[in-house]
Parts: structure tokens; sequence; C-alpha cells
């Protein structure tokens, strides 16, 4: 794959506590320049990106994030509010206890509540992988597919581990038709960005190949 063909599948990042106006204008910036899928950032630029980049690129934003354990009220109105600030894109954290808890009705519920706020729009379900055993990613994937999101996503970054190769072929053997997988989380080279993809992801959620091809001057 060319390296614009992998940058062309990234959801290029900024979710840190700390992320200013200026950091986000420029992670905007090099969206722009080096043609990524999006931008994931966090809710309260949503608005102020929009009127930024206006159409020239889709925006990506959170909800639940990064724990999920809010209420799904709280993760409607979150929904509804990035949605009429701009955003094309969701990506939602599951409520990992309730699936734990087997509430598997609470948590399919809830992605559907979302999926219908969405409507055509994306929705990508992060189901925090590091925390979840396989019985658990395969019951999730079962999950996902039935409450109609568009991707399976693996992580949010936050948590004690990131995207792994081995998650990513799990949600290839487990999802239903139409479900595309995201990889998230410590996708730290071309090398392993392209093996996600031939592994069966189509979105990649990282910051650090657009800093790669700046610094190497790939493009």
């Amino acid at each position: 794959m060319t390296y614009q063909e992998i940058l062309a599948r990234v959801d290029h990042t900024l979710l840190a506590q700390t992320a200013t106006w200026e950091e986000i204008r420029r992670l905007c910036d090099d969206a722009i320049f080096y043609h990524t899928a999006s931008v994931c950032i966090p809710p309260c630029f949503v608005k102020k990106v929009r009127d930024y980049v206006g159409n020239q690129m889709k925006i990506c934003t959170v909800i639940g994030f990064p724990n999920g354990n809010a209420t799904t009220r709280s993760k409607m109105f979150e929904a509804e509010d990035a949605l009429n600030n701009g955003a094309d894109e969701l990506d939602m954290v599951i409520n990992i206890g309730a699936l734990k808890a087997k509430k598997y009705d609470y948590v399919e519920k809830e992605i559907r509540a979302l999926k219908e706020i969405a409507g055509s729009r994306v929705l990508k379900v992060i189901i925090e992988t590091c925390l979840l055993d396989e019985e658990e990613k395969t019951r999730m994937c079962e999950i996902v597919t039935r409450a109609g999101a568009d991707y399976i996503k693996t992580s949010t970054g936050f948590s004690t581990e990131g995207a792994t190769f081995a998650d990513v072929e799990l949600f290839r053997r487990h999802v239903g038709k139409g479900v595309r997988i995201k990889a998230a989380g410590g996708i730290s080279s071309f090398a392993d960005a392209e093996k996600f993809i031939e592994l069966g992801a189509s979105r990649l959620g990282t910051s650090r190949l657009v800093k790669i091809a700046k610094a190497e001057k790939i493009l």
C-alpha cells in the first residue's frame, strides 16, 4: 500500500485532556494536507472546527469518553449536541460494566439509541478490548452487528493497551455483514498500520502516522 492509501484510512486524533485550540487547529491543517479520513477531536471543539474547516474534511468526536459509564440519556444528549455542532462521525464507548454483568440488552439498546440519533452518519462503537475476555469481545461483535452500528472499534487509547492484531482478527471473524473495523491506540508505524488494514481494519485511530509523514517528508 502507498503511504497515501494508509493515511486515507486514518482518523487523525487528538483527545488529550490538555488539548488547546491551537493544537486542534494544527491537527486540522495536517488532516487536510494529508487527506486523512477525518479528525477525531473532543466534543468541545467540534463547532469551532466546523467553522474553521467548512466541508473540507470529516469531523469525528467521542461520546461517553473514555470510561463509557455515563447514562444512556447523557450519551444521547452528547450525540445530539455533537451532531448539531457539525460532527459527521461519533465514536461511543460502551458501558463496560454492564457488559461484564451480562446486561447485553442494555448494551445493545444503548447502541441502538445512538445509532437512531446518528441516522445516516457514522457510529463507531468502542469496546475497550484490553478490559475484555475473548467471550466478551465475541459477544460485542454480535451486539454491534444487531444494533446496526457502522464500526466496532478496539480502544479509547486511554486504558491499559491499544489495538492488537489478534483483536482485529477476532473482529473480522465475528462481525456481521456491513460492520467495519477501526483499530485505535498504539499504532506507531506505517508497517503496523498496513498490517492492521490487511487483517481487516478499514479505519485507524492514531496521531503518529501524520507526525511520521511530516518528520520524514513522505508526501
